[in-house]
């Protein structure tokens, strides 16, 4: 990336403003020494400002960038004393959103230990068999699971909350210096259709990916900013990441709960909400903040858009939203502007600058505008594959997403869903996402999920599951009637089935296996 971008991206987003000689040496120092890991990230933001509030919980926690980072070296210490933990172990991390969850990050990757972030939805069954394939040595996990982990090996060390803060009280003094290898964070891939996979995130080599973000997403230094999204999933981390270049104060809640996360907005002042879409229809389904926090940015990531929803959003709480289309495998691919999802609001956006995107068919050849196909990127964070060696089809150094997709002719990207959810229904192919899109439209429809079951006569067909409004209803014949004005004939789905809500998981993804339950 060329010096004169990223200085000025920088100087616009506030990071190269004049400090105190020594906390900016001390700074730089932190970065030269620790690289910018999360590690590093949280040594700069409290050798520049030490005195700044780090993390506000719903703990009742309000600590600030100094007194994070001691209690994090302090449980870094314990660690190494009373567990053993070392470079090249790994510590899964069972939590849910607050400081200790941070705290046990920073803590693992200070001994150059791997850092497991496990999706809090994952069965006991699951769990158990996380912890074997990806060789936990510790588990660091909210007390609310303690019947989930009865089961884990009993090699496995557990270190419920009682014990995070035994260990931190309690650390023996010594100093810590980088580890001889780099610890990584491994982030479990979604898991709806099984035991997810964990995927190597690499360790940023310098100010590269956070000005790709801050470029398209008008963040800057010392924002207030609530990280609703999982910590635990590729989003929230990097939400975490941004928020410690920034040196921002970050609200964080255990749950999501609408009007908590509305009133919390207000009462702490937030500029910005990191997200996932279904979080945009929970906040609309309650009254509106009444003054509107001062939000400048509300991005999204995680799971699809629905069409419909950011336009809804924009006209409560202002055109902040940003959405970011990527993956656990690439980080991001394209990121969309408030005045891009005002102009086409199911778009994916552009490609942030030193991204290449490609669209190509399965001739690994490029495909013309408006035509689908897979969707390729490039850029410095894919991931480095995954803990059990399989990796990702690549061309020219770029990676495949798994996802279909097209670049319309003013350079938008537009996803079409998964390329294993594609259906051919009487030797037609047909997008889900598509016919999904189009119901989320319905001003009855609070929310929609299509999928493809088997038919006896045409092979596979469209079954539509629908949540609306309460109060609200439709008949099935008229959803379909709908479709069938606006879509190809292949595309009316034959089943209409109406639900209180679509079953999720913790980030907000839709479980295509529960709605396949219906069929048996």
């Amino acid at each position: 990336m060329d010096l004169p971008f990223v200085v000025a991206t920088l100087t616009r987003r506030g990071l190269l403003t004049p400090g105190r000689p020594i906390r900016v040496a001390s700074q730089l120092g932190a970065l030269r020494k620790w690289g910018w890991s999360l590690t590093g990230e949280l040594r700069q933001a409290a050798a520049r400002d030490p005195g700044r509030t780090a993390v506000i919980d719903d703990t009742g926690a309000e600590l600030t960038y100094q007194q994070l980072l001691d209690r994090a070296e302090r449980l870094a210490r314990a660690m190494r004393s009373a567990l053993g933990v070392q470079a090249g172990d790994r510590v899964g991390l069972l939590c849910r959103n607050h400081h200790a969850l941070i705290e046990a990050i920073v803590a693992a990757t200070v001994l150059g230990a791997d850092a497991v972030l496990v999706n809090t939805g994952l069965s006991a069954a699951q769990l158990a068999t996380v912890a074997e394939e990806q060789q936990l040595r510790v588990l660091v996990h909210d007390d609310e699971f303690a019947e989930r982990v009865v089961g884990l090996p009993a090699e496995v060390q557990r270190v419920d909350e009682r014990t995070h803060e035994d260990l931190v009280a309690g650390a023996l003094p010594g100093d810590l210096q980088p580890p001889e290898r780099d610890g990584r964070t491994i982030v479990l891939t979604s898991g709806t259709t099984g035991v997810p996979k964990g995927a190597r995130r690499p360790t940023p080599n310098g100010f590269g990916p956070l000005v790709s973000i801050i470029d398209r997403i008008p963040l800057h230094a010392r924002d207030t900013v609530m990280i609703a999204a999982p910590i635990f999933h590729t989003w929230g981390y990097a939400a975490l990441q941004v928020c410690f270049a920034l040196r921002a104060t970050i609200v964080l809640h255990r749950r999501f709960d609408p009007a908590a996360t509305r009133d919390a907005l207000v009462t702490h002042q937030c500029q910005a909400l990191f997200a996932v879409p279904v979080m945009l229809q929970r906040l609309l389904d309650v009254p509106p903040p009444d003054p509107r926090p001062p939000l400048k940015v509300v991005a999204v990531s995680g799971s699809a858009l629905p069409g419909g929803l950011a336009p809804r959003f924009m006209d409560v709480y202002g055109d902040v939203v940003y959405n970011l289309y990527g993956s656990t495998e690439v980080s991001w691919a394209s990121i969309a502007t408030p005045a891009d999802l005002r102009q086409a609001p199911t778009t994916a956006g552009r490609p942030p600058h030193g991204t290449r995107l490609a669209i190509m068919d399965d001739d690994d050849q490029p495909v013309p505008d408006g035509r689908v196909g897979r969707i390729f990127v490039g850029n410095e964070m894919l991931f480095e594959g995954y803990t059990s060696g399989a990796r990702r089809e690549t061309h020219d150094g770029l990676l495949d997403t798994g996802d279909l997709g097209r670049i319309s002719s003013d350079g938008l990207l537009f996803v079409d869903g998964r390329a294993d959810d594609m259906i051919v229904s009487g030797g037609e192919n047909v997008f889900p996402s598509e016919v999904e899109d189009l119901l989320a439209r319905l001003p009855q429809v609070r929310e929609a999920a299509v999928i493809g079951v088997e038919d006896p006569e045409y092979g596979q067909r469209l079954a539509a599951f629908l949540g609306l409004h309460p109060g609200e209803t439709l008949d099935p014949e008229a959803v379909r009637e709908y479709v069938r004005h606006y879509l190809a004939r292949f595309s009316v789905p034959r089943d209409v089935i109406f639900v209180k809500y679509l079953p999720r998981n913790a980030t907000g993804k839709v479980l295509t296996r529960e709605l396949r339950r219906y069929y048996g």
